[in-house]
């Protein structure tokens, strides 16, 4: 396979994913993914704006939030986020230390 039919196919396959997500399955909280697999939606987006980045695009947290969840994220959290129990909270602040705080 060449690199233009790999890069297609990946941005196809990051596109389906972000529809899953977004119009399939909105009543997945971000914090079970992150509790479950170790990324949620931001840090999709997150990971969006740091390519945008490396690519000389400038683009702010807030913008790259937009552009991934095709709304302002205060927008989306009022639409379809729930509270989370502090279980859930205390699983979050562990999983987000292992999985995207610094390290080094």
């Amino acid at each position: 396979m060449d690199d233009q039919t790999r890069i297609e196919i990946e941005a196809a396959a990051f596109r389906r994913l972000r529809q899953h997500l977004m119009e399939d399955r909105q009543d997945v909280q971000n914090i079970d993914m992150m509790n479950l697999a170790g990324f949620c939606r931001n840090c999709l987006s997150r990971w969006y704006q740091e390519a945008a980045n490396e690519k000389g695009i400038e683009m702010g947290k807030e913008e790259a939030r937009e552009v991934y969840y095709g709304m302002p994220y205060s927008e989306w959290k009022d639409k379809f986020q729930t509270e989370a129990g502090p279980d859930k909270q205390a699983a979050f602040e562990k999983s987000f230390k292992e999985n995207v705080t610094d390290k080094g």
